[in-house]
């Protein structure tokens, strides 16, 4: 069976070729002192009242799924969010596999500008160039996205830096022990388990359920993808998930609203 991450990689690094040049860490600091901070995405994901955290995707199709809200304006699906208690947003903005642009990351953030509060917002992508980060913060966003499988050591670690010097968060994205020691040893604050396998599309909780009681204390625990159900965020809570990042099926649902609220369960009322 093909390996579809190697795929998407191989046309993103075709895609990015014509607009890379170097892009010195100096240039994104000034970058960043230039603009006003984006909202912090690592903030978002540790709730004070101690609740899951939902970081709602923008997704109108994917490799696993085809076609899923392929007419929908991104700035629409945002407020939507907004309005049903998501913590932080993830916009997708591959277009060949995912349906999305880098356009709708800035019409959202440009949104929440215009109509505030804004909510942090993740640049979902296939990142292999510190040219994308510039992309990412000049557009507003808070956080880029590191695959740790698609990346060798040498790009992680400029990608992290050029992440950092935007001001920056970084959602390292694992599938297995080995890539875990890998995000750790980058120096990786917040590690999100894919429960699906980027190579082929094959989606199971249990991976989040191993993995991320093998994190440390002081990282903020993700389980993205497969999470439909109350009963599938109560899987990855229990063992031990700040954070899920649903897509497909906040996407799909008729009342967001509701589904967030499902998978923060009420919390228990104080004892007399």
């Amino acid at each position: 069976m093909p390996d579809k991450l190697t795929e998407i990689m191989a046309w993103k690094r075709a895609e990015i070729a014509p607009v890379v040049r170097p892009v010195p860490l100096a240039e994104l600091a000034a970058l960043h002192a230039s603009l006003p901070s984006p909202p912090s995405f690592a903030a978002a994901l540790r709730r004070p009242d101690g609740q899951l955290a939902v970081i709602a995707e923008i997704k109108r199709r994917s490799p696993s799924a085809g076609a899923i809200a392929t007419g929908i304006a991104a700035p629409v699906q945002a407020a939507r969010y907004r309005a049903s208690a998501a913590s932080a947003l993830s916009v997708l903005t591959d277009e060949k596999y995912f349906g999305g642009t880098l356009e709708d990351l800035v019409a959202v953030t440009t949104h929440f500008h215009q109509s505030p509060p804004a909510l942090p917002c993740i640049r979902k992508d296939f990142f292999v160039h510190p040219i994308q980060v510039l992309q990412a913060r000049q557009a507003g966003a808070s956080a880029i996205l590191i695959i740790v499988r698609a990346l060798t050591d040498d790009e992680i670690t400029i990608l992290h830096a050029a992440a950092q010097a935007a001001g920056l968060d970084a959602l390292f994205e694992i599938h297995n022990d080995s890539e875990l020691a890998r995000a750790l040893a980058h120096g990786a604050k917040i590690i999100g388990v894919n429960n699906r396998d980027l190579a082929i599309f094959t989606t199971d909780l249990g991976l989040s359920e191993r993995l991320i009681p093998q994190f440390p204390k002081h990282i903020i625990a993700v389980s993205e993808s497969g999470i439909h159900t109350a009963a599938d965020a109560t899987r990855v809570r229990v063992a031990g998930a700040h954070a899920v990042l649903v897509g497909e099926a906040l996407m799909k649902s008729p009342d967001p609203a509701a589904l967030i609220a499902s998978f923060r369960p009420v919390p228990t009322p104080p004892q007399p």
